[in-house]
């Protein structure tokens, strides 16, 4: 190899340190777009399940979706958003849980922290 100059091993080592910084932002940047509200992690309300039976954890806003889990009476649980998914009973409204799971929504079954939660 060739011995470089002070020059050129200086701007190699400050090209690295760039690119580390850049794709430090580029990885950094969505994590932190997700604490200003607008981030499918960032719960806003809180709610407590009320169900005596318990609420079923869906993949989607609907019956249909497979069955994730469930949540026992008097969990507290994190709400996003409400969606208008599957109507049952009348009742159309799902909420989308801070763990990305859906719950239909009844005031008999979840009661939320007082606010109702923004729209997905």
């Amino acid at each position: 190899m060739f011995p470089q100059s002070k020059s050129a091993i200086f701007g190699s080592f400050a090209l690295c340190v760039l690119s580390g910084v850049l794709a430090g932002a580029v990885t950094a940047g969505p994590a932190l777009a997700s604490d200003d509200g607008e981030g499918e992690t960032f719960a806003a309300h809180e709610a407590r399940v009320v169900a005596e039976e318990g609420l079923v954890l869906r993949a989607g806003p609907s019956t249909q979706y497979r069955a994730i889990g469930s949540e026992e009476y008097g969990t507290v649980v994190g709400i996003v958003c409400r969606v208008k998914g599957e109507s049952i009973e009348g009742n159309p409204v799902w909420y989308k849980l801070g763990d990305a799971s859906y719950v239909w929504s009844s005031a008999r079954d979840i009661v939320n922290d007082g606010e109702e939660p923004r729209w997905c």
